[in-house]
């Protein structure tokens, strides 16, 4: 329903209000984020299994580089997947981009899942699973852009930040079910067992999720944000070309709180691991440990800093965040140097500050676009900055370590990004509490 007001239309249709609409908002959203996380997790994890059976060779690295290299792909590829979903979702809607994204991932999914390997169907094996692995990526560059904007335009006001948080809740979970899966089949099944069918499981549990999450989705209502552009005929034809002409400074303002997500992210949850064996002499089980620990340790505290930044703003929080992780990344990795009670100390303190930027940077930067072209810089900003930033973390610090014969070189590397999004954040105005129907949203603008 709609109001006429002196030429200007409006809608009377709010947000959800009580806890029941805010659950099911956050379902919709964070289910296709886990289904991802889930699957990128198992891949990895079952990287030298995966090798085995697509990519036989002489020589056991090759195979392996084979799996990571089609990894590698599938990050390449999610830009463009964020071109075509972004502007998509901002001109169909959240609601029907939401559904296409997890149907695509899923479908992709089950057919690793049930493809014959290199032994059944020779070369094929391995050309189709990159083919499914480039449809994963490419739906993945819609995912974020479009859940994002579904729970920030879902979500009450004065409980926005909570409700956005939990799209990296379902990032931490659906990481911690992929490990999860993986350590019960390695300790469940042989090496025999493991090749010629267990590696399937992870993929097979994966569709019908996906399955779920796209019903669930294509239930929902499209957002209170986006049916105010439909009735006022608001909708933009070129939402790409709107966000490049108009909002530039935002989708910069946003790529940098997005960047100094990405590097402690990627920095703390997964090298961390390879330099606690490799640099610290730690055991493989020690590592794994303190990784679980951390996400563990997300998934209380990531909600609790939306929450937070409902209550005190978003400035604070991430400006916090960003400035105690300046402050703290050197010493963080000398103290590693100390021992095992050192590692925990220094990790564990890591895992707090990437919990508040994970808690207020997806909602913030959601606050930051109109509704016309929330979506596509949503979208464009998180896989741009994913694709340069994020799947680098492990090569550039075995890289510059081995260059510059320094184990401390991550923490100035995690204090250059902190940087970046200090600075982004300070350029930014307080948006907490704030509409999220700018006035252009309401009376299209003219022509770029």
């Amino acid at each position: 329903m709609r109001t006429q007001n002196s030429g200007t239309a409006q809608t009377d249709v709010a947000a959800p209000t009580d806890v029941v609409d805010l659950r099911r908002s956050v379902i919709a959203g964070a289910i296709g984020v886990f289904v991802h996380w889930f699957d990128w997790s198992a891949y990895a994890y079952l990287a030298g299994t995966v090798a085995t059976v697509f990519f036989p060779a002489k020589d056991s690295t090759s195979g392996l580089l084979a799996v990571f290299g089609v990894f590698a792909v599938s990050f390449g590829i999610r830009p463009v997947g964020a071109l075509v979903f972004g502007p998509l979702g901002d001109r169909i809607g959240r609601k029907r981009t939401l559904s296409l994204v997890i149907f695509l991932m899923s479908g992709a999914t089950l057919a690793i899942g049930l493809l014959p390997g290199h032994a059944s169907i020779g070369i094929a094996a391995p050309v189709i699973l990159v083919v499914l692995r480039l449809v994963q990526g490419f739906a993945a560059g819609g995912e974020f852009g479009s859940a994002a904007s579904f729970l920030a335009e879902s979500a009450p006001r004065h409980r926005r930040g909570f409700g956005v948080s939990w799209l990296e809740v379902g990032s931490l979970l659906g990481f911690l079910a992929g490990s999860f899966v993986f350590l019960l089949l390695s300790t469940e099944l042989d090496t025999h067992q493991l090749t010629s069918w267990g590696w399937r499981i992870p993929f097979l549990v994966s569709a019908p999720l996906g399955v779920i999450g796209f019903v669930i989705r294509n239930k929902i209502e499209d957002t209170p944000e986006y049916r105010t552009l439909e009735a006022n005929d608001s909708v933009p034809r070129s939402p790409a070309r709107e966000l490049l002409c108009r909002h530039k400074r935002q989708l910069l303002q946003a790529a940098g709180l997005m960047a100094a997500m990405h590097v402690p992210f990627y920095a703390v949850l997964t090298y961390l691991v390879t330099y606690e064996t490799d640099h610290l002499g730690r055991s493989a089980g020690n590592a794994a440990l303190l990784s679980t620990a951390i996400s563990l340790l997300g998934l209380v505290l990531v909600p609790l800093f939306g929450l937070l930044s409902d209550r005190v703003g978003r400035k604070p929080v991430f400006v916090g965040a960003t400035a105690a992780l300046l402050v703290v990344a050197t010493p963080a990795f000398l103290l590693m140097r100390t021992g095992l009670v050192g590692t925990w100390i220094a990790g564990l303190l890591l895992g707090v500050i990437l919990a508040a930027i994970l808690g207020t940077y997806a909602v913030w930067s959601a606050e930051v676009f109109p509704t016309r072209t929330r979506q596509s810089g949503l979208s464009v900003a998180y896989n741009l900055t994913a694709a340069l930033f994020a799947g680098t973390v492990p090569y550039l610090m075995t890289v510059l370590i081995s260059a510059t014969r320094s184990t401390l070189v991550p923490g100035p590397y995690l204090m250059v990004f902190a940087a970046g999004g200090l600075v982004a954040a300070l350029s930014l105005r307080e948006t907490a509490g704030s509409a999220l129907l700018h006035p252009e949203d309401v009376s299209e603008p003219a022509a770029p």
